[in-house]
């Protein structure tokens, strides 16, 4: 099952790639199992060595996010769910 686990990471380190367009981070994985990333291969950790999870939440949160994009239908969908205050 490490394959499915890097892949996750993987894609994580990727999304931020994407996201920064810094193609340098890379990621590693320690002989027990946790994850850290660099800026380049061979730089310093930016993290201490995480599980998978919060490995995956700290890569989402690096960089700059990607804003949500929304139709004027899933807008109006959106003010119909919100319930009136009866007066």
């Amino acid at each position: 099952m490490a394959s499915g686990r890097s892949t996750r990471a993987s894609s994580a380190v990727e999304r931020l790639k994407k996201r920064t367009g810094n193609m340098g981070y890379s990621m590693a994985r320690t002989g027990d199992g946790a994850f850290f990333l660099s800026e380049a291969p061979g730089a310093p950790p930016l993290c201490a060595p995480l599980e998978l999870d919060d490995f995956v939440a700290f890569v989402n949160g690096l960089g700059p996010q990607e804003v949500k994009r929304i139709s004027k239908h899933d807008l109006a969908f959106e003010k119909q769910l919100v319930k009136k205050k009866p007066e």
